[in-house]
């Protein structure tokens, strides 16, 4: 048993997303032709469409990994989308607001001390299975080992609880 953590807006950036959201709504263009395709938007980058709440939405939760009891932290780099290293990494935590699974929140600098410091004798997936008889033969050793950014345990998984 574990416990996530992820980084939620901040009040200001909740109030903003708020704003463009009423204004984009209050300008929807209410034609058949519009609501068959759910008030979707082109993306200039993508076939897909975007919709307002898509956007209000976009980003509102990431998961920063998680911490288990026996383990040292394990961070969830996300494909490197919003950080790739330490420094960036501490830049988006503290430009958040923090808060676990269960909707505690917690200040990011306590948050980023917590994680530093949790279980720094615990296992990684390399000890562990070093430790209790190798890697099972029906596993993709690679696809389940832990990679390691400027001493940070980073899972290879972007999807985990």
């Amino acid at each position: 048993m574990g416990t996530n953590f992820y980084r939620v807006p901040t009040d200001e950036e909740m109030q903003d997303r708020r704003s463009a959201l009423l204004k984009k709504i209050a300008t929807l263009d209410l034609s058949p032709a519009s609501i068959n395709i759910c008030f979707g938007e082109e993306r200039p980058d993508s076939w897909d469409r975007v919709n307002p709440w898509d956007t209000f939405t976009d980003n509102m939760c990431v998961h920063l990994g998680k911490r288990s009891g026996g383990w040292k932290f394990c961070w969830n780099f996300n494909a490197n989308k919003h950080y790739n290293d330490r420094e960036t990494l501490e830049s988006f935590v503290r430009s958040g607001r923090i808060v676990d699974e269960y909707g505690e929140e917690m200040d990011p600098n306590e948050f980023l001390e917590m994680a530093y410091s949790w279980c720094p004798d615990g296992w990684d997936t390399q000890s562990y299975y070093r430790e209790n008889g190798g890697v099972p033969h029906y596993l993709n050793y690679e696809q389940y080992m832990d990679r390691y950014v400027d001493g940070l345990r980073v899972t290879h998984s972007t999807d985990f609880s």
